[in-house]
């Protein structure tokens, strides 16, 4: 065990993505312990097995950093969907191996004794920027994630918005007007399969781009090639469409943007802003705000442990 400032109780955060799968302990003011902080691969190549032993070592190597005598309050975990909240069930569609997988039951058994609350990851953001992040004192809110795939969740009126199954603020699958991208959830043109890093890179790939990584078309991008450029704005177009959608639906104030694929290009939130603005019918929709998470790579973990230490947010 090792020694922290002393915060009160820790919650321990579970954020579990297409790519990786993190754990670390949080305290009661929302900041992250940095000695409890570990990940591990998943992916869509990736075996049951092999995502049971990547869960089993974060969350066991997380729950041992737990200072000396600080009680840990619960655990939250925050997942790509959907899911189902009623079963602490997720079926991520980028982890093929596990559909109808019983997470919250293999967390449960690692750490018995606790109460185990299960969310989406886009939900779980939108918690960590409304408590300490870019949301802060904004009670209409979207939080985005924009990386591996596509999230998001809601605050309205200071409550936050989940749905009988858990998977409302789902945007990444709402569809957006113009394209026919297909979709792995069985859609065409929806929101994750136009802007999320994979389908951006592969869009760019067969316009002829050789790259084969977001990181790779970042550099591209800030090197003037023009697939890169026309990628990452069709990106943010899509973004910009997708979230005017939300707004004259919801009425946002702030719709607050995370993940890796987000810090591709400033253009991509440029290319956002100018589709917003052209809905110049509706004043109260081009008046909402684009913000980069304040959190950096912090914020789902942070998010998920909201659900512990903020449970009178979350129904």
């Amino acid at each position: 065990m090792s020694t922290a400032p002393a915060h009160g109780s820790f919650a321990l955060g579970l954020d579990f993505g297409g790519t990786k799968v993190e754990a670390a302990l949080i305290d009661a003011t929302g900041t992250l312990f940095a000695p409890s902080r570990f990940r591990a691969p998943t992916g869509p190549s990736s075996s049951s097995a092999e995502l049971e032993a990547s869960v089993t070592a974060v969350v066991t190597q997380a729950v041992a950093a737990l200072p000396n005598d600080a009680p840990l309050a619960g655990v939250g975990i925050g997942t790509a969907g959907p899911i189902t909240v009623a079963s602490g069930v997720i079926s991520p569609l980028n982890v093929p191996a596990w559909r109808d997988y019983p997470l919250a039951d293999l967390v449960r058994s690692l750490v018995p004794n606790v109460p185990v609350r299960l969310r989406l990851d886009g939900l779980c953001i939108t918690l960590a920027e409304h408590w300490v992040g870019a949301g802060q004192g904004v009670d209409n809110l979207m939080g985005m994630i924009v990386s591996t795939g596509v999230g998001g969740g809601l605050i309205l009126g200071g409550r936050t918005i989940t749905g009988p199954s858990g998977n409302a603020g789902h945007i990444g699958h709402v569809e957006v007007s113009g394209y026919d991208d297909p979709c792995a959830c069985g859609g065409r043109g929806c929101l994750e399969a136009i802007a999320s890093g994979p389908k951006t890179v592969a869009w760019a790939r067969r316009q002829g781009w050789t790259g084969t990584t977001g990181e790779e078309l970042a550099a591209a991008h800030a090197a003037g090639d023009d697939i890169a450029v026309r990628a990452v704005q069709r990106s943010g177009e899509a973004l910009g469409h997708a979230i005017a959608s939300a707004t004259n639906l919801v009425d946002l104030d702030l719709v607050a943007i995370g993940g890796g694929f987000s810090h591709v290009s400033p253009a991509l939130f440029d290319a956002a802003r100018r589709t917003i603005a052209e809905r110049t019918g509706f004043e109260f929709a081009t008046r909402v705000r684009l913000a980069h998470s304040a959190l950096s790579g912090e914020g789902p973990l942070i998010g998920a442990a909201a659900l512990i230490h903020r449970a009178s947010m979350v129904p």
